[in-house]
């Protein structure tokens, strides 16, 4: 429980945890960010960490000069692109046999249906659209490896959904994340940036098993 606690304080309050550790180390805050987008893309049973807020965060930081925004763009696209290549390679690898896997405390069967279930209706496009809506995007590349996709085809929409999710994201946080009204409401707008994208993640599978 204490865990789960730290994690959601974490995650609702990043902007105050990304301050207080570039003011304590430095540059190693690239390092870290490095770090949690590569394994919230790239490792299958760690859907729960917060990239889109992180990335609204760091634009902010960047913008009032905290962070070199094209430094915190480069690195972050490269652990995006890293983290997807990771997961597609271990989909590829297990393939199908992870059908028969059951819901545990390391895989959430349910998100990886969803996921399944919007690949199986948009094909390539999922790689993109993922990027963008929580637990999506960690098994959306998983999904692709388990159904065979080519790496060509793969790194094709890997790249351009990495460009869009990270460069967007991060620019938005610059040029918006400081105005005193999304400072004050930061919380709120985190919730959201986690349950809209939910929501259409299921409400897409429900219509793409209905279809």
């Amino acid at each position: 429980m204490e865990i789960i606690t730290a994690l959601l304080d974490f995650v609702l309050h990043v902007d105050k945890h990304l301050e207080a550790f570039v003011a304590t180390y430095g540059l190693w805050v690239y390092a870290l960010l490095f770090v949690v987008i590569f394994v919230e893309t790239g490792v299958v049973v760690m859907p729960f960490l917060p990239g889109d807020s992180l990335l609204f965060v760091v634009g902010a930081m960047c913008g009032v000069g905290l962070m070199s925004y094209p430094l915190a763009v480069g690195l972050l696209f490269t652990a995006a692109v890293l983290g997807n290549q990771s997961n597609y390679t271990v989909g590829r690898a297990i393939g199908p046999r992870v059908f028969q896997w059951e819901s545990s405390r390391w895989f959430n069967k349910a998100a990886f249906d969803q996921a399944h279930a919007f690949y199986e209706r948009y094909g390539g496009v999922t790689i993109i659209a993922a990027r963008f809506m929580p637990f999506l995007r960690t098994f959306a590349p998983f999904v692709a490896g388990v159904a065979q996709m080519t790496r060509a085809k793969f790194t094709f929409f890997d790249v351009i959904g990495g460009a869009l999710w990270v460069g967007g994201i991060v620019t938005i946080g610059y040029f918006f994340g400081n105005i005193g009204w999304v400072k004050q409401h930061l919380d709120k707008i985190i919730w959201a940036m986690i349950f809209v994208p939910g929501l259409l993640v299921g409400v897409g599978a429900w219509r793409a098993r209905r279809g």
